[in-house]
């Protein structure tokens, strides 16, 4: 439904504006006073508990280079998203200031800009307006709709965001999935690579350059738009990564981001609001949008800190400040706010995860996150596991009840008393999990399979002999790599399975959140202008350390910086897919 009205200015004294240049009550030559200025607010959507607002601004008077509207609401409306201003709120106050590219107003120019609001109760429109602190007076009949019939829609108003009531249960269900032009392109040019270039993968939000697109490559808007193309007349769902929390991956130097430990501010500022505000736009509301909120960083304060073996002091800073909780619950506020988003939260893997002393104590963690920064665990809508790893989706040759010859597997070298073998019963286990600390009911899973595929000449065909446990699950495990901590850039490893919806019980989808190809890590250190730091576990040479068992790290030679192309790693990725290529 639309509702409208037009808000007049009548200055009667000469006033300055926010940018210095005066608005001046103009002398009427027909009888009538000429008015400096009008402003359109329209309620485009409103569905009871949450609407959309368009506002357009005109200004009839001298031209300005800076403006700021604002007005008071009589109820309890809250901004929560909005694009094309910065609109801020204070009470019932409410400023809405122009944007770096559309300050400038010109005789006669206009401005629009939009927003998402809650409330409860009425919804009333704002009586008063002012623009750059002049009172603008109500005058209805201006309206564009004087009598507004609230269930008469506006044919010209885009679509809201929704009501995150109106969510899907799985937004991979009935849905194409986005490719990524960028990435299929690079997978094309490779020889065999067109075999899977048309695979979706996860569109990486890695720095705050990333929104706008980095080098000329595409932003946020052009993977969006690109989005609609694709969609055509049916569903789409497109993913994207958010992952630039302040000090982000504390125990691993090739993760390392642009922003330091305390500048959550920042975070809140320069990367989440504007993602928020992009992913508002009504132009974007029939897009089902998926976000992998902040991979890495959440189990680190529980798995890496003070007291483990494991620790590190980054972790230890991470955890003192809360800035890791405080990021991913600001996001999941912002974004949760949108009703065609759906927010997957990391949940690590069950190489990092699965023991007792690490399951239930993250599983505590995501929840502290999830009701942090005005978040709630409605703001959730899933969580995803093995994002970027290498964890082999199932092991069938063995389970983690088998025993040989009195040792049960779980005290294998390999298994190391973990309570899970595989991703699948790890992600299965950990949605259980949190559903019992609270998370919906329906609560999905996302599973990373885009380099976990572990095929080729390799890959057993069955049990390993029951000599001893050791050479059982070694001689039947697909996972190749000498320890299930090495992580970065590993030898041998294949793609896994192909993007699937629903392929087991509580599981939304296997997804190729990371795009095969592109690096973990560099193998020796590389000047870089994205925070990025040279992290011994991608070094071939490396012996290891406590997080991997002091074991060598398995890691590939000759590789770029992280999120680079690496065309040798690729093409190992397809010899050794499972399922093979054809």
């Amino acid at each position: 439904m639309t509702r409208s009205r037009t808000a007049m200015l009548a200055a009667l004294a000469l006033v300055a504006g926010a940018s210095g240049t005066a608005f001046a009550a103009q002398s009427a030559n027909a009888g009538a006073a000429a008015v400096p200025c009008t402003v359109d607010y329209k309620v485009q959507n409103d569905w009871g508990s949450g609407f959309t607002a368009a506002v357009t601004v005109t200004n009839n008077g001298a031209a300005t280079s800076g403006w700021s509207l604002g007005w008071t609401y009589a109820g309890s409306q809250k901004v929560t998203n909005s694009w094309n201003a910065k609109v801020s709120q204070s009470g019932a106050a409410v400023t809405a200031a122009n944007e770096s590219y559309n300050g400038t107003l010109s005789t006669g120019g206009s401005a629009s800009f939009g927003f998402q609001g809650t409330y409860s109760g009425s919804n009333a429109i704002p009586a008063t307006f002012t623009l750059n602190g002049v009172t603008c007076n109500v005058d209805d009949g201006g309206s564009t709709d004087p009598d507004p019939d609230p269930t008469d829609p506006d044919p010209t108003d885009p679509p809201d965001p929704g009501d995150p009531s109106d969510r899907v249960d799985n937004p991979y269900e009935g849905a194409k999935v986005y490719v990524n032009p960028e990435w299929s392109d690079k997978a094309a040019a490779e020889p065999g690579g067109d075999r899977i270039a048309d695979q979706p993968t996860g569109v990486w939000l890695d720095r705050t350059a990333a929104i706008e697109g980095v080098n000329g490559g595409m932003g946020l808007r052009d993977h969006l738009d690109e989005a609609l193309t694709q969609k055509g007349s049916g569903e789409l769902a497109v993913q994207l990564v958010i992952y630039n929390l302040p000090g982000r991956d504390c125990a691993a130097l090739a993760s390392n981001g642009e922003l330091g430990p305390t500048e959550i501010g920042r975070y809140k500022t320069e990367y989440i609001d504007p993602i928020a505000a992009i992913l508002a736009d009504p132009k974007y509301a029939d897009l089902r949008i998926v976000t992998t909120v902040e991979i890495d960083s959440l189990p680190n304060l529980v798995t890496n800190v003070s007291g483990r073996p494991t620790a590190t002091p980054n972790c230890d800073v991470m955890k003192a400040n809360g800035n890791y909780q405080k990021g991913v619950g600001y996001a999941l506020n912002k974004l949760g706010d949108i009703g065609n988003v759906y927010n997957y939260v990391d949940a690590g893997h069950h190489g990092w995860l699965g023991w007792d002393s690490n399951f239930g104590p993250s599983a505590d963690m995501f929840k502290t996150a999830a009701t942090t920064e005005g978040a709630t665990v409605g703001d959730v809508h899933g969580f995803i596991v093995n994002t970027a790893n290498y964890s082999a989706l199932k092991e069938e040759n063995f389970k983690i009840t088998d025993s040989v010859n009195g040792t049960p597997v779980r005290q294998s070298d390999w298994v190391d008393w973990n309570q899970y073998t595989d991703e699948l019963s790890y992600a299965q286990a950990m949605r259980d999990k949190l559903v019992s600390l609270g998370f919906d009911q329906n609560l999905g899973m996302l599973i990373d399979t885009s380099r976990n595929g572990w095929g080729g000449a390799d890959r057993p065909t069955g049990p390993g002999a029951r000599t001893d446990v050791n050479t059982y699950v070694d001689g039947g495990r697909y996972d190749r790599r000498i320890h299930l901590g090495n992580w970065c850039n590993q030898s041998g490893a294949g793609l896994g399975e192909r993007p699937q919806v629903s392929p087991a019980a509580g599981i939304d989808a296997y997804v190729w959140m990371k795009p095969p190809g592109e690096s973990d890590g560099a193998s020796e250190e590389i000047p870089n202008d994205e925070g990025k730091g040279f992290d011994r576990m991608c070094d071939p040479t490396y012996e290891g350390n406590a997080r991997n068992g002091n074991s060598p790290s398995g890691a590939l030679g000759d590789a770029p910086v992280s999120g680079h192309w690496f065309s040798a790693q690729f093409q190992e990725l397809m010899r050794n897919a499972y399922p093979p290529l054809s």
